[in-house]
């Protein structure tokens, strides 16, 4: 492995981008629950959702902010790391991220601050309406940026003139073949990051309390947990569902991605479901292979003398690193049934009665709080890695996509982005331990609403009421 400027480029957009999905795949899901917990407020009147919501939108501000600022880093790449990538797509590309930021970031910005400071001086269902739109600007910013990805998977409605994509059908570059599927696979797939987030931060909260304690330190957590473990049962089904149909249109249109996701080095039917295994690209084999016969031809295409493709249908220079992709994809499903384990040993523990009480539960759930950020990681690894060694599949070679920059400036550019995220970041995920090592208010300290001109400040730490000095005693709940 030569460590130049094409290496080191994709190094450092790799590094930025794992940092930059993880908040994105957060904030998407809690903006949602947001709206679901004014919305359930709004319709019961039940004090304990405006708490939770009180609590959760601290950490979606600080969430949102960390993925805005890591955010603004990746589209400066794309001219300083990636401009022959930038004036080939551009025509194409540059329209959708434009879209994005007209029709996603200017609607969140919009309403973020109604959101975040404006429950006291707005109705309530003006606030509730605020809310939704900053939960739908969530999910365009994810269309548009999921459309442009797609697009460089699976290109469509385009004719190459002077050496450069130009758009041609705007319906099938926005729609192009992978896009719907790896649009509706990628937002659950926030959903559940927030649902495993959300249950596994309310375990750790239970755990440090007694089961006997008094109701009003635990009802917040044991609700969050339940909604949160409700989705989860429900749509971690459905996700692997999806996830089934999109790998129908990976053999469709990116067969030798495929190939390596499976280990696959010769084309086959009745192919094995390969378990594990070691791939050799030396020699072009795999070793200590454990699989079940002929699984995986029906699992890959419904039939089981399905034909699989293999890695020897094309030159090796035409082929994926098959190690990380191998690795990635089943890391991925084994965290999505370790998922699909919690939902149905929640269901059995709904049944005793013992959810909030099973401490082994509790602690599993809490082990499990990163689960849905490692499953976004690794799907996403296996799609970019897959798609290599073309950064448009089928055009652009990434080796031709780079600009023509030192290894020297690109290395001195990734330390700095080190250096930079360490601090940064480091001091955001301190920020949102002290939020959640304090946990929702007791629904006794949620304030009333005649609050005078006093101003709130939603960003209090730990040690602070809902709004002024530290150690103000909380008002009443009318």
């Amino acid at each position: 492995m030569e460590f130049d400027a094409l290496m080191l480029s994709r190094i450092q957009f790799a590094f930025t981008i794992a940092f930059h999905i993880i908040f994105p795949a957060f904030t998407i899901g809690l903006a949602s629950w947001l709206a679901a917990l004014e919305f359930n407020w709004l319709r019961t009147g039940n004090p304990l959702y405006r708490n939770l919501f009180r609590f959760w939108v601290k950490v979606f501000a600080v969430s949102f902010g960390l993925g805005v600022v890591s955010g603004i880093v990746m589209s400066y790449q794309f001219g300083t790391n990636w401009s022959r990538y930038s004036e080939f797509t551009g025509n194409v590309l540059g329209p959708l991220i434009a879209y994005e930021v007209f029709t996603a970031f200017f609607l969140e910005a919009a309403f973020l601050g109604i959101m975040l400071f404006g429950w006291e001086r707005v109705g309530d269902r003006l606030h509730f309406f605020a809310t939704c739109m900053v939960a739908l600007g969530t999910l365009l910013s994810a269309f548009w940026i999921l459309s442009a990805n797609s697009w460089m998977q699976t290109p469509a409605g385009y004719a190459i003139e002077n050496g450069k994509a130009i758009p041609v059908d705007w319906f099938s570059i926005v729609f192009n073949p992978s896009f719907p599927l790896r649009y509706a696979h990628m937002v659950l797939g926030c959903y559940l990051t927030t649902a495993f987030a959300v249950a596994g931060m309310s375990a750790w909260m239970l755990l440090r309390h007694p089961h006997d304690a008094p109701e009003a330190k635990l009802a917040g957590s044991r609700r969050s947990m339940s909604m949160a473990l409700w989705f989860a049962t429900i749509f971690v089904p459905v996700q692997i569902i999806i996830g089934d149909l999109h790998g129908l249109g990976v053999l469709k249109y990116q067969p030798t991605k495929l190939a390596a996701i499976e280990g696959n080095w010769n084309r086959m039917d009745n192919m094995p479901l390969r378990l594990f295994a070691i791939p050799d690209e030396v020699a072009e084999t795999n070793h200590y292979e454990i699989g079940i016969p002929k699984i995986g031809s029906w699992i890959l295409t419904h039939a089981y003398d399905g034909v699989v493709p293999g890695l020897k249908d094309v030159p090796p220079e035409e082929r994926p690193p098959v190690w990380p992709v191998f690795f990635s994809f089943r890391i991925m499903v084994a965290i999505g049934f370790a998922m699909l384990g919690i939902g149905l040993w929640s269901l059995y523990l709904r049944w005793k009665g013992t959810l909030f009480t099973n401490r082994l539960f509790l602690t599993a759930a809490m082990i499990m709080t990163p689960s849905g950020f490692g499953a976004v990681l690794f799907g996403w690894f296996t799609a970019e890695i897959g798609r290599q060694p073309y950064v448009v599949y089928g055009l652009l070679r990434t080796a031709d996509a780079v600009s023509p920059v030192s290894a020297g400036a690109v290395t001195a550019s990734l330390l700095t982005f080190v250096v930079v995220y360490a601090f940064v970041f480091g001091f955001g995920s301190y920020y949102l331990a002290k939020l959640l090592r304090r946990g929702p208010d007791p629904v006794e300290d949620i304030r009333g609403e005649d609050l005078g001109k006093k101003p709130k400040r939603p960003f209090s730490v730990p040690d602070e009421g809902l709004e002024g000095k530290p150690g103000d005693k909380p008002l009443p709940a009318r």
